[in-house]
């Protein structure tokens, strides 16, 4: 198995802590990690994204030409990585910012209103949580519980409430993919 995955969105939409979460539960459950993180001078506003390859063997090479999973977080990710995914992609992507559906039709597009679900939950900063929570129920590359152990080493120290606002933001996202795959098959 060797899974290949972009996230890319905005600076400050926590994209760069999405995909290093997701290489840390994974490397906490046995499995070989790359992560190669690329963001804009910009920082906030400007363009994020990161690579992460999971495998059960040794991983040869970190960068990834044709991902198999993209979780984009606004339009112009969405145009840049529809393009270079390979054919049967799984692409998570965040419906509250992305009017358009992507041009190719051989992906399969998950559509998460992660902003509203975000405002519902009474905190922006679980946007980024919501995408990840979405991205592991429909891949199962990890787990919810996984992700949260991960998160949980990753960021010791934080307090209470911001824990448990990261374990609803995953909880609520993988809830609404799974939701979502049932009604589009």
């Amino acid at each position: 198995m060797l899974k290949k995955t972009v996230f890319a969105g905005f600076g400050g939409q926590g994209v760069l802590m999405m995909g290093y979460v997701l290489a840390f539960s994974a490397m906490r459950d046995g499995l070989q990690v790359t992560y190669l993180p690329s963001y804009g001078a910009e920082v906030r506003g400007g363009t994020a994204n990161c690579t992460v390859v999971v495998s059960d063997e040794e991983i040869a090479s970190p960068v990834s030409s044709s991902p198999d999973f993209a979780v984009v977080l606004n339009r112009p990710s969405m145009m840049k990585y529809q393009g270079v995914m390979t054919s049967g992609g799984i692409m998570i992507l965040n419906s509250s910012l992305v009017d358009v559906d992507p041009s190719r039709k051989d992906l399969d597009v998950v559509k998460v209103p992660a902003n509203d679900i975000a405002a519902e939950l009474g905190s922006d900063r679980t946007l980024n949580m919501i995408m990840l929570g979405a991205f592991v129920a429909k891949t199962g590359i990890s787990s919810v519980d996984s992700v949260m152990n991960g998160l949980g080493e990753i960021v010791k120290g934080k307090n209470a409430r911001i824990m448990e606002l990261n374990r609803k933001g995953l909880e609520r996202g993988a809830a609404y993919a799974l939701r979502e795959q049932k009604v589009s098959r």
